[in-house]
């Protein structure tokens, strides 16, 4: 056996980008002990420290460093070798004609369409405009191969490929009296306007999950289209809002807005990639799958790797 492996390097690589060996292990879906097992294993096999513990961001020894350049060289040509060996396995053409039930997706949703069709040319790839009527039961149907949704239907035809999950956090103005709370109760929100995008409120998270539970109406809902008009309207005064973590990250950064969990424990929803169930196997649907995932990973703050 050599003594450094894919997936060491793959390992180091997530340790680098992630910062910490509790993250690094959630990307390479490792125990934290699992990890530190390998790395040490390593370390032994190579008669050298690969970076200096206790320290964060972690700090690469220059062996560490070494290996992380070889990374960077040999995973790209491997992952391309392992994609074009996936399309003489067959699968390597197909369609995937998606629709998408999430408002805030496509901050992350593009990048990773234009990398998957750098990988992937001959898959046919388009994102529905007219599937604003239930895109669960169009999939079903195979009127579409795929739909981004964190609301999975009971349907034994379909399949669910996790992506990643995020908080649902509520997002106030910073002189309002929220603010000062540590969290959020349902019955908080009874006398104020709850801005929300224009879907039905059985796939809002915070009807579905937090005030309809509690048999609890805010005095008013008032519809957005645009993350960005719902931040200005709540920054304004003119309401709360409930959005993904990773969608409010940018506005909290500024100070736009204050941002307080839902609950004490937070309500945590998955995003999920539904496929039929028929095609989940599909070397060309799980590629996109793959890409989705690291496409957030490599871009969005706050999200957390999904149960698999």
């Amino acid at each position: 056996m050599s003594q450094v492996e894919l997936r060491h390097l793959r390992t180091l690589v997530a340790l680098r980008d992630a910062g910490s060996l509790v993250e690094a292990a959630e990307r390479v879906y490792l125990t934290q002990s699992a990890l530190s097992h390998q790395l040490k294993d390593l370390e032994t096999r190579l008669g050298c420290a690969l970076f200096i513990r206790k320290t964060r961001p972690v700090r690469f020894t220059t062996a560490g460093q070494r290996l992380l350049r070889l990374a960077d060289d040999v995973l790209p040509l491997v992952h391309g070798a392992e994609q074009d060996l996936a399309r003489l396995a067959g699968g390597e053409a197909g369609r995937i004609f998606m629709a998408i039930e999430c408002h805030s997706c496509f901050e992350w949703l593009l990048p990773a369409i234009d990398r998957y069709r750098e990988a992937w040319h001959d898959v046919e790839l388009d994102i529905a405009s007219g599937f604003h009527f239930a895109p669960l039961p169009a999939l079903a149907r195979g009127d579409l191969d795929l739909v981004i949704t964190a609301d999975p239907i009971d349907d034994p035809g379909l399949a669910y490929l996790p992506l990643f999950s995020y908080e649902a956090q509520l997002a106030v103005a910073r002189d309002h009296p929220l603010a000062a709370r540590e969290w959020i109760e349902p019955e908080d929100l009874t006398g104020e306007t709850l801005i929300s995008y224009p879907v039905d409120r059985e796939r809002l998270d915070i009807f579905k999950k937090f005030l309809d539970p509690a048999g609890v109406e805010p005095a008013r809902v008032r519809n957005a289209e645009l993350t960005t008009m719902m931040v200005q309207l709540v920054a304004s005064g003119r309401g709360v809002v409930c959005l993904p973590n990773w969608a409010l990250h940018e506005y909290l950064q500024r100070d736009y807005v204050v941002a307080r969990s839902l609950g004490e424990e937070g309500i945590w929803p998955t995003l999920h990639a539904a496929v039929r169930r028929d095609q989940q196997d599909a070397p060309f649907i799980r590629g996109f799958v793959e890409v989705a995932r690291q496409t957030c990973f490599d871009n969005l703050v706050g999200i957390v790797t999904a149960d698999l």
